[in-house]
């Protein structure tokens, strides 16, 4: 059951963004965070503490000065990061505060190590490295490599930090839209062939690939492996897909684009086609239940759902989710559902 209120008339936020990177801890109530009611479906009840906050502030709530995008959140919901051009949201000298800020290079993959504030570069073995994918305990992370000798290509490797190796999953001859998605303790790989349209799923344990897993029927786009690593979230046309790994079968969520699985595989945030609703929405994928998480033009990124569906992150340039927003900028947001 979809809500029916209008969204709100937005700013959109401009394409390009700095590569500052923002891991913000969230707290029961971050300072200054502006809060508000939250919106539900007909028949699921509103838990005490839930609500929409806005993180994309520094720690005395002062509001950033530049546009918040790509927020992902961790499995409990502790930590969420994002990428912002705004200059104030960290303190003067990062690791100090609630707020860690490192720097990266266009289409070169680093890794942040959160504890200590400093920033290390993965080896890029190509022209570039895009498309970085961490498990959730940091030792592995996929990436594709692109390579312009002739013939153009690229390949989908994963790096694991512990052994210093690395493992070449899949190797194409063009340079198509190729993504992987790593599970939570490395074990998966559910990776894009670009051109041919075909999603599949590697196995560290056998190495073997397993796919396409959309059968030959229908093409294929890549969205999220969960982080369990039970759930493959795909499109097809004008519809999602759910694979179960395990299994192998298939649940379909019709007229909508999956944006994001929970970590368990049990909850997904999609984006519905009917544009005169809410703009994205969570669904409980056993009992078929949805909750509203944005009334107004908003968007949201794979690592979106913290574990059993409990927090959101999403951003939006709407100026009337929480009071007190006038900063005219792309924000980031947290929607807490209990």
């Amino acid at each position: 059951m979809r809500g029916t209120a209008n969204r709100s008339t937005t700013r959109r936020a401009p394409a390009a963004l700095s590569v500052t990177a923002v891991i913000c801890a969230v707290t029961a109530a971050l300072p200054g965070a502006a809060s508000a009611e939250p919106m539900t479906v007909l028949g699921v009840a509103s838990d005490r503490g839930a609500g929409v906050e806005r993180i994309s502030v520094a720690t005395d709530g002062t509001q950033g000065d530049g546009d918040s995008v790509g927020a992902t959140i961790t499995t409990v919901g502790g930590r969420v990061s994002f990428a912002s051009s705004a200059r104030n949201l960290t303190p003067a000298n990062p690791g100090t505060g609630e707020r860690e800020e490192a720097t990266s290079q266009p289409l070169a993959p680093y890794l942040s190590q959160v504890s200590s504030g400093s920033t290390i570069g993965i080896n890029c073995p190509g022209l570039s490295c895009s498309q970085p994918s961490l498990s959730a305990d940091d030792r592995y992370i996929a990436q594709v490599a692109t390579f312009d000798r002739p013939p153009s290509r690229q390949r989908i490797e994963v790096r694991d930090w512990r052994a210093d190796t690395t493992k070449t999953v899949a190797e194409f001859g063009h340079t198509v839209s190729a993504r992987p998605s790593v599970s939570g303790d490395g074990r998966y790989l559910a990776y894009q062939d670009g051109r041919a349209e075909d999603v599949f799923v590697w196995d560290r344990t056998a190495d073997t690939s397993s796919g396409p897993i959309e059968g030959p029927a229908r093409a294929a786009t890549l969205v999220q492996l969960s982080k369990g690593g039970s759930k493959v979230v795909y499109l097809s046309g004008s519809d999602t897909y759910v694979h179960d790994v395990s299994s192998g079968t298939e649940q379909l969520v019709p007229n909508v684009r999956g944006v994001a699985i929970d970590p368990t595989g049990h909850y997904l945030l999609y984006a519905p086609t009917d544009t005169s609703g809410p703009s994205l929405m969570l669904r409980d994928l056993e009992t078929g239940t949805e909750e509203i998480v944005s009334n107004h033009v908003a968007s949201a990124g794979t690592d979106a759902v913290s574990a059993a569906g409990r927090d959101v992150v999403f951003h939006s340039a709407a100026v009337d989710i929480v009071p007190g927003d006038t900063n005219g900028k792309s924000d980031v947001f947290i929607r807490r559902f209990y």
